[in-house]
């Protein structure tokens, strides 16, 4: 299977410019061949394909000098990237989706490149990369398994370098199922009545984004200030995404070592957000996030995570089956069978009984001497 790291470049400023030249030959050979494509279906009633507008690039070459200083391999991958997105296109439209046709790319939106197979090597410090020099990596942690391709990420003025290695499964059996109950006032509570706390890092920096925002709308659009704040804006838009992230990561991975079998709630998110008293909690919260985390590292790990259907998940007793209505301002579980639990701690017991089959039994006896 496979697994990504990701390291900051610490690029010297002739590399810089080696990095952006590549990027805009790049995005400048992307936009024309969707033109291409676009022109000979148009026109000739002609579907190109990758082999086709590959094999082009030799030529390519000879009649533009300049792309003989970008690795070969970089400039079929990019070739291949316009495939996939011919690809997705076509496959939303045989599914009835929303086709989103391939678009041109604008400078802004074309920030990496990626190295196949071949042209970059990890010597020490330093990552060697073909046309381009040996540049300073910040290597934080040891690459696991066989390094298949590297892409070089550009993001608000930063570079980055990504490793996508094939690595083999670790299962280590902890013989432990749980529940998950996602929330706004814990970001998640366990059926073990353990509590993640939301940590709202949104809220938390409304006060400076909103600060922000107002200097950028302040500003001429595409004066030099009006891009410093854009930038400003941007980097710390991205914190608060990496503060989410890390957040996510800790507990999915808490999650993925401790349990063989993780049961979310299937939620549907998109239609949850139209409500507008939750949708800013909801969305700084990142449930959708932390189950994708959890996932993938379950996968790496041999172990499973199940998505059930969350109808009833807080109203039925965890204990006896009988659904006990309550409103979202009640955060305490109270059941005529005599079962008391935290709302939340409930809820994850239910997600737990759906992924594993298990039906509670009514506790009649019970029942019957609370009747009389």
């Amino acid at each position: 299977m496979m697994r990504t790291y990701k390291f900051k470049l610490e690029p010297k400023k002739g590399q810089i410019e080696k990095i952006e030249w590549t990027l805009s030959l790049c995005r400048w050979l992307y936009n024309s061949m969707l033109e291409q494509r676009k022109f000979a279906y148009k026109r000739r009633g002609i579907t190109l394909t990758y082999h086709k507008q590959a094999i082009e690039l030799p030529e390519l070459k000879k009649e533009i000098p300049e792309f003989k200083e970008i690795h070969s391999q970089v400039l079929q991958d990019v070739a291949k990237r316009l495939d996939k997105a011919f690809q997705a296109f076509f496959r939303r439209v045989q599914h009835g989706e929303k086709p989103g046709y391939p678009r041109f790319q604008g400078k802004n939106r074309y920030d990496s490149f990626t190295y196949p197979q071949l042209g970059f090597k990890i010597e020490g410090k330093f990552l060697k990369l073909s046309k381009i020099g040996n540049v300073r990596i910040k290597l934080h942690r040891q690459i696991e398994g066989k390094i298949k391709t590297c892409s070089i990420k550009r993001k608000n003025g930063k570079y980055y370098a990504c490793f996508s290695c094939e690595v083999e499964a670790k299962p280590a059996s902890t013989n432990k199922r749980v529940g998950v109950d996602l929330g706004v006032k814990h970001l998640a509570v366990s059926s073990d009545e353990e509590y993640f706390d939301h940590p709202k890092y949104l809220r938390k920096s409304e006060r400076k984004l909103k600060w922000l925002q107002r200097m950028v709308s302040r500003r001429k659009k595409g004066s030099n200030r009006w891009r410093k704040a854009a930038l400003m804006l941007a980097k710390c838009h991205e914190y608060i995404a990496n503060q989410r992230k890390d957040a996510a990561h800790k507990i999915s991975r808490y999650l993925v070592d401790n349990y063989d079998l993780i049961a979310f709630e299937d939620l549907n998110i998109r239609g949850m957000v139209k409500n507008h008293h939750l949708a800013k909690s909801i969305v700084d919260a990142g449930w959708r996030m932390l189950v994708q985390f959890t996932a993938y590292k379950a996968e790496w790990a041999g172990k499973q995570v199940i998505a059930v259907d969350p109808r009833n998940t807080s109203q039925v007793c965890s204990e006896c089956g009988r659904i006990v209505k309550k409103t979202l301002k009640e955060r305490t579980h109270r059941c005529p069978c005599g079962y008391v639990a935290d709302r939340d701690v409930n809820a994850a017991r239910n997600i737990l009984h759906k992924a594993i089959g298990y039906v509670p039994k009514p506790r009649y006896e019970q029942l019957e001497l609370n009747l009389f």
